[in-house]
């Protein structure tokens, strides 16, 4: 399948933002395909104690909220900050996809809302304030997105693979931390 920034849509939208939104339109097709099919077990599997599927999935969209916030001009909430502590906490499954497509969505809905004209507007990030610009901040929702869906579709491969490798139709024969067989 071609994929979305290939597609011809959103044209109505400037480069910018299309960028943004066809990245964010990718991920959604990319953890349906080879996240969403692991069971509740196996989304919380560390192999190799690397991060799980589920995790990438709370951050990637915990981010993209954090990063919209700082692009809109203000400070993280509280509710964002406790947020941000729970990332690594495992989840059910359908808990966990369900907060990343609404996640995602909201953040297509917010990147609609940015004004080009902002685009070079100076922003804080964090607590330092470290520099920032509007349209950088875009661009990093974009990047950030992709890089972690890449690191969730390669860890659910890898667990995938680990199961098949094993004849395994479950998750015998790994913990929460990795293989143990």
């Amino acid at each position: 399948m071609v994929e979305p920034w290939l597609r011809g849509t959103l044209t109505e939208v400037d480069a910018v933002r299309r960028q943004v939104l066809h990245a964010l339109e990718l991920a959604a097709e990319d953890v349906a395909r080879w996240c969403a099919p692991l069971s509740d077990e196996v989304v919380e599997l560390k192999p190799f104690r690397l991060p799980s599927v589920g995790f990438q999935l709370r951050h990637i969209v915990r981010s993209l909220d954090r990063l919209m916030t700082y692009a809109e001009g203000q400070q993280l909430s509280a509710v964002q900050l406790a947020a941000l502590k729970t990332e690594r906490d495992a989840g059910s499954r359908e808990a966990t996809l369900l907060e990343f497509a609404e996640g995602i969505e909201l953040a297509a809905v917010r990147v609609r809302r940015v004004d080009p004209a902002s685009y070079e507007v100076a922003r804080g990030v964090g607590r330092q304030a470290l520099p920032a610009t509007v349209g950088g901040l875009l661009i990093h929702c974009a990047e950030h997105t992709q890089r972690h869906v890449g690191q969730a579709v390669t860890t659910a491969k890898v667990v995938m693979a680990m199961l098949d490798g094993k004849g395994l139709t479950d998750q015998k024969g790994l913990t929460a931390e990795g293989w143990d067989g």
